[in-house]
């Protein structure tokens, strides 16, 4: 009986800890209206985009910035095609501010942080994919550290990778294992 119990306790010990890595990396907020709506370039960049533009048009912020260098440095930056996905979705060109040069989670913290000290935010809507979520909000929070600021997490939807689900596929077992990782990283390593 002591083995079938210990089982049993093990198995739903170990199906909290899966699920629970889902909702570690996803951090929700409620919304709150805010000053901007940061959304930083990467995986599914356009489902990041049509979120922070769905956001903006029901009016939780006033401005979009848009954060991410291109990948190919002779190409268009990140920043700049979604700041013209975010105006051909309806939102003034004048309301989406661009930081154009980063080309990672760290550098996307640090270079918006030169914008939201410029214009004086002290609330501001993060959105990223779900599994990424929880590493962007780290990095911004020790970016940002010495701002009065608050920091909203809202993820965009990702076509394949679930919060509740992402054990599922091989790729997203990938995907989870290596953001962990980099969460660990995140955590340990000191924003330079």
């Amino acid at each position: 009986m002591k083995k079938f119990t210990f089982l049993i306790s093990f198995i739903v010990i170990l199906i909290i800890l899966v699920v629970g890595i889902g909702f570690l990396l996803s951090p929700q907020d409620a919304l709150e209206p805010s000053d901007a709506i940061v959304v930083i370039s990467g995986g599914e960049t356009q489902s990041r985009v049509a979120e922070g533009v769905d956001l903006y048009k029901n009016n939780w912020a006033p401005i979009l910035i848009m954060s991410g260098a291109a990948r190919d440095t002779e190409g268009v930056a990140n920043a700049v095609a979604m700041q013209r996905l975010a105006v051909d979705l309806g939102v003034a060109s004048e309301d989406v501010l661009i930081e154009e040069e980063s080309v990672n989670t760290f550098e996307n913290a640090e270079k918006t942080k030169d914008i939201i000290i410029e214009n004086k935010y002290s609330k501001i809507i993060l959105v990223t994919s779900p599994y990424h979520q929880r590493r962007a909000s780290l990095v911004f929070h020790k970016a940002l550290k010495d701002l009065p600021i608050k920091i909203i997490n809202h993820s965009a939807t990702d076509s394949a990778w679930r919060k509740n689900g992402w054990w599922l596929n091989a790729w997203a077992r990938q995907l989870t294992f290596e953001e962990l990782q980099k969460v660990v990283y995140t955590w340990l390593v000191p924003l330079s």
